[in-house]
């Protein structure tokens, strides 16, 4: 869908913020950008709406040259989600959310009908917040405005700029997981550009690590972590990088112990049982808050397939290592 083939950036002043730069994004494929500040993945992304326009190299979506496309008309054919929203302060929710439609030239009462569909979906009762103005809404409400919006002409593609480093870590993991539970739905296309290696991990279903103006390894975050390609994306994942690899390693019957027959001294204080796949962050999590040392997991009809014990969490991290 989004494919860069030996794409520059080289300013006027010698600066090199993109050098070379090879990638392709699958179809419904969200691939999040991370490094530090400056090396060039915000560069990278606003190459694909020609926000930025390339020294050489091309940059193709759905197969086409994108520098012969007119870039307004490209504009409205992409979804753009930034950190600080972008709403228009005196314009309503809705009117905000319809802003592409009608720039496309939907009839009004088609515009607001995308848009208060679009504002449920993100958990936003149109009734209830649609009237209202940017100003009358948390930082998180107005966060689930803009990807309303961007979203509402039903875009193939979807752009995001640091979208929840404005709000507050509660607030951006809840965002977070709202937002995954949403592309699960939508299967957007989406760049996501982040400095934070925590969420690169958690939303991508690949990523890709920067160094100055180039990609030092770009593949599925337990990939990342597990075997980092050089020195230096081993030293910006991290030392706690193991730590990082509970949250992309799913719970398998590999990692299970048998369900006992009796459980001695009942099953008081015993964790509620996960499902097969749950992380093993959230499973770890479970496990350290009763004192039982064991969890049930559970098959897709619900009955029980295994007990995790800590011992099978760190067997299912080994075994991730190494696939």
């Amino acid at each position: 869908m989004i494919r860069f083939e030996h794409v520059t950036k080289r300013y006027a002043d010698g600066t090199t913020a993109v050098d070379d730069l090879s990638f392709e994004v699958a179809e419904g494929e969200l691939v999040t950008l991370v490094g530090p500040s400056g090396c060039g993945k915000t560069t990278t992304m606003m190459m694909v709406n020609r926000l930025v326009e390339p020294t050489s190299g091309r940059v193709l979506v759905d197969g086409e040259d994108i520098s012969g496309v007119d870039p307004v008309a490209l504009r409205r054919k992409i979804g753009y989600v930034i950190q600080q929203v972008g709403l228009f302060p005196h314009r309503t929710v809705l009117d905000n959310t319809a802003t592409v439609p009608a720039l496309l030239g939907w009839k009004k009462a088609a515009a607001r009908a995308r848009a208060a569909e679009l504002l449920d979906l993100v958990g936003l009762d149109p009734a209830t917040y649609g009237s209202r103005y940017p100003a009358q809404l948390s930082g998180g409400q107005r966060q689930r405005v803009g990807v309303a919006r961007a979203l509402a002409a039903d875009p193939p593609v979807l752009l995001m700029d640091e979208p929840f480093g404005a709000v507050d870590p509660v607030v951006r993991e809840r965002l977070q997981n709202e937002f995954l539970a949403l592309q699960a739905t939508v299967r957007k296309t989406v760049l996501l550009v982040t400095h934070d290696i925590e969420e690169a991990v958690r939303m991508g279903d690949r990523m890709a690590v920067y160094g100055q103006g180039r990609i030092e390894q770009f593949d599925a975050p337990a990939t990342v972590l597990g075997s980092p390609a050089t020195p230096y994306v081993a030293d910006f994942v991290g030392s706690d990088r193991g730590l990082k690899r509970l949250a992309v390693t799913p719970v398998t019957e590999a990692d299970l112990d048998p369900v006992p027959l009796e459980k001695p001294g009942g099953t008081d204080g015993a964790p509620d049982p996960v499902p097969l796949g749950t992380s093993l962050k959230d499973a770890l999590a479970a496990l350290l808050q009763h004192d039982t040392g064991r969890l049930t997991v559970t098959g897709d009809d619900g009955r029980p397939v295994g007990v995790l014990t800590p011992e099978g969490v760190h067997r299912a991290l080994r075994r991730a290592t190494v696939e």
